[in-house]
């Protein structure tokens, strides 16, 4: 077989390569541009005549000329698996972008593009993840083997949340964690390295990045990365491995890039046709196969927060718990910012979670609902002019908002106060007393930014005895 061809156009990241009277490389196989071996790796995505390809550049294509030498590889492009990258920081082709010395010479390698699992050898899981964040364990749980998304606009809270996902899992969770880095910039990800640095969970973490300032071809790839990485550990050596994506919407917004330089015609809102695809290709191959599992916590931006969006809601086709965050909460200082009426999970269920708990947070999202419905009401006439079962329900709502607000261990050095941690069966005994009214008479001050509600209940006594000093 030939495997060589030339360079016959570059236009930025798109490359046109003539092979002869040689077979074409198939579409997505990679190809390596240029002499010597510094060369750039390319992925072929259209045939455009019987002797010619169109490919996308993986890496910056300065410094390419026409008449170039261009050698196929025969497959995919391959990312180093295995025990050899934990603890290291990897890029869309697997090479090293930490300052700890080159991999072994030996390590495995597994191309990036393969199918989703067989739905047979799939399994349902109903293990869930406890993360000590009130809000979510009470109304959007997470499962292990399950997909939950994180949806805001710009500067809402999502790579808080994530970050705090990370340091909640630590504690309890023993299996690998990969962390894709998509479309990020400089700065967080050298904050997310020395983070877990700091918090000692490095060596058993594997980031992959592709930044900002990186091509569309390494932003569209890099969750492919990530997510090979993952399948190794889980299918060769059946450990659990919970994957962190910061901001799949970068994958989508890449993707609409390279489809725009290859020519395609554009879907809706500027997409790219192949949107279900593309996002379809990547989600369905987070799954648990055997006794191990692959966890997702994504990361997604809502440009100018439309949640109509069609990138945000092809995501939301796929996950299973959908965090909601909301600008207007965040105005009003309620973190984490997630809506409770917009936010979701099939996981609340009797069978998964207990009737009880699917009692308590069904009532939590009715009281906050009419809370909602009154507020029209309430601005323009006040609180006197509702009814005295209305003004009960209301007080309930705020209280009860400002009891699923937390401080976070991620914000301590921002903010000054301790992160909280608080346990499933405290978040919903925590509810039921506040829903069934006897914190009506408490300062809403004394339920924010607290753990547990017995912290609460000392922040009052403490509220009600300076008070009390103040008469005397």
């Amino acid at each position: 077989m030939e495997t060589r061809g030339r360079v016959t156009a570059i236009r930025g990241a798109v490359v046109d390569i003539a092979f002869g009277e040689a077979a074409l490389p198939d579409i997505n196989e990679a190809v390596l541009i240029g002499p010597g071996g510094d060369r750039i790796v390319a992925e072929v995505q259209a045939h455009l005549d019987e002797r010619t390809v169109r490919a996308i550049a993986i890496q910056a294509t300065t410094g390419l000329r026409r008449g170039d030498d261009v050698t196929r590889t025969g497959g995919s492009i391959t990312v180093p698996v295995g025990d050899a990258v934990l603890g290291r920081l990897l890029d869309v082709t697997g090479r090293i972008g930490d300052l700890q010395g080159d991999l072994p010479a030996d390590v495995p390698r597994r191309p990036i593009h393969r199918g989703a699992p067989p739905l047979a050898e799939q399994k349902g899981t109903s293990d869930l993840f406890a993360t000590g964040i009130k809000v979510l364990d009470l109304l959007t749980p997470l499962a292990q083997g399950g997909k939950a998304a994180m949806f805001g606009g710009a500067g809402v809270g999502k790579t808080v949340l994530v970050m705090e996902l990370i340091h909640a899992m630590v504690a309890t969770y023993q299996g690998i964690s990969v962390f894709a880095g998509v479309g990020e910039r400089s700065r967080e990800g050298h904050e997310m390295l020395l983070d877990m640095a700091r918090s000692k969970v490095l060596e058993r973490t594997v980031l992959v990045y592709g930044q900002m300032n990186e091509p569309p071809g390494a932003r569209w790839r890099v969750p492919m990365t990530a997510i090979t990485i993952a399948e190794h550990f889980r299918d060769e050596t059946h450990r659990n491995v919970l994957l962190l994506m910061d901001n799949i919407f970068r994958f989508v917004q890449a993707g609409a890039e390279v489809s725009g330089l290859l020519g395609r015609q554009p879907s809706r809102v500027g997409y790219q046709p192949t949107l279900a695809s593309e996002v379809a290709a990547l989600q369905e191959r987070i799954a648990s196969v055997g006794s191990a599992a692959v966890t997702a916590i994504e990361a997604v931006y809502v440009p100018a927060d439309d949640f109509t969006d069609p990138a945000v809601t092809t995501i939301a086709s796929h996950v299973d718990s959908m965090v909601v965050l909301s600008r207007a909460m965040a105005a009003e200082g309620m973190y984490p910012a997630v809506d409770p009426i917009a936010s979701s999970s099939i996981l609340l269920d009797p069978l998964i979670v207990g009737q009880d708990h699917v009692d308590v947070a069904n009532q939590v999202r009715q009281t906050i609902e009419h809370y909602r419905e009154l507020q029209d009401v309430i601005s323009l006439l006040g609180m006197e002019e509702l009814g005295a079962e209305d003004r009960r329900i209301v007080q309930r709502a705020r209280r009860l908002q400002r009891f699923l607000t937390q401080p976070f261990t991620v914000t301590e050095a921002f903010t000054g106060v301790a992160g909280r941690s608080v346990t499933v069966a405290d978040t919903i005994a925590g509810c039921r007393v506040i829903l069934a009214g006897e914190c009506d008479a408490w300062q809403e001050s004394s339920l924010y930014m607290i753990g547990t509600l017995e912290e609460g209940r000392q922040k009052e006594a403490a509220l009600h005895g300076t008070r009390q000093e103040q008469t005397a």
